[in-house]
């Protein structure tokens, strides 16, 4: 059975996180990955304390099972998620979008197993001078808010610049992307796109199709002139931002332009005026499953290609 020190560390049975999706990574699907072994992961997003309130209280009562919060530090209720994360001692907090060094003591004192998302070594380094307890690398595969570096080559990095459990992300979807991240150093894989098609995903139907129809070249990237960029699927709405971000149009218009755009989506299906974010790995995305059987399959698959590695080796 595929095992590693992160499992023993957070108490989880394989060595799968789901990632934190705005929007989409709510109680239902969280408590379905914890409930399937692996680590589910509630998303803040952008939405105030008293929401991820509910949510957390609303998967204590589907699961006893360890799981996590995904706190979004460029939100403007960071300050009072992280509170209220250490408040209710939730197991694990990961982070995206920022540096979580204001709040780390905070969760240390309240026993929170504590694991950022970092898009450098040297952001690595300073997780572990501050007590992270692991760190995520999350490659520019991934959907979402994205770095400049590809998880080829940012896991080996991490991995060599900490001595802490490094969690491999970004394109990762299935046994093979698994068994490479393990060879590359990391300890465990975060999955944030396949799980988009979980049973236990509340997204609109019309989101899930587009996942599933997906190729290898159905993702752009779009906000790289606000400093913050996006990887997603093309679609009219991603078109006609891209082209207003290059065309002049003034930062705040740009703004206001993507506000609502995830929403729309993901409750709406809306092809037109919504953001449908998406990993590169929805190329290998190919059916809708319960979460569970996602987990069983990245990890039975990993586990048979790690245990023939050695033919390699003459």
């Amino acid at each position: 059975m595929l095992k590693s020190k992160i499992c023993d560390l957070l108490g989880i049975e394989y060595p799968v996180f789901q990632g934190g999706m705005a929007w989409i990574s709510d109680a239902q699907l969280a408590a379905a990955v914890s409930e399937g072994g692996g680590l589910g992961i509630i998303a803040s997003g952008s939405a105030p304390a008293s929401y991820v309130r509910e949510q957390i209280e609303k998967l204590c009562a589907l699961t006893n099972r360890p799981f996590g919060v995904n706190i979004m530090l460029m939100s403007e209720h960071a300050d009072e998620v992280a509170k209220l994360c250490a408040e209710m001692k939730v197991p694990v907090v990961t982070t995206g979008a920022g540096n979580p060094s204001k709040y780390m003591s905070d969760w240390k004192q309240a026993g929170v197993k504590v694991i950022p998302v970092v898009a450098s070594a040297a952001l690595a380094k300073l997780m572990t001078r501050l007590g992270a307890d692991a760190v995520i690398a999350e490659g520019g595969e991934s959907g979402g808010h994205i770095g400049e570096l590809n998880t080829m080559v940012l896991t080996p990095v991490v991995c060599g610049s900490t001595s802490l459990p490094v969690i491999a992300a970004g394109g990762i979807a299935d046994g093979r992307g698994l068994a490479a991240a393990f060879m590359l150093g990391a300890c465990a894989v975060q999955v944030g796109t396949r799980f988009l098609t979980a049973e236990e995903c509340n997204i609109s139907d019309v989101y899930k199709q587009k996942i599933l129809q997906a190729n290898d070249l159905s993702t752009m990237v779009t906000g790289r002139r606000l400093g913050h960029p996006v990887r997603c699927l093309r679609t009219p709405f991603a078109r006609n931002y891209l082209k207003a971000e290059y065309e002049g149009m003034p930062d705040d218009e740009l703004e206001a332009l993507g506000a609502g755009s995830l929403r729309r989506a993901v409750k709406d299906g809306d092809v037109e005026r919504g953001s449908f974010l998406s990993g590169q790995s929805a190329a290998l995305v190919s059916q809708i499953q319960p979460a569970a059987d996602i987990i069983k399959d990245i990890v039975e698959g990993g586990e048979k290609l790690l245990r023939g590695a050695a033919q390699w080796v003459k």
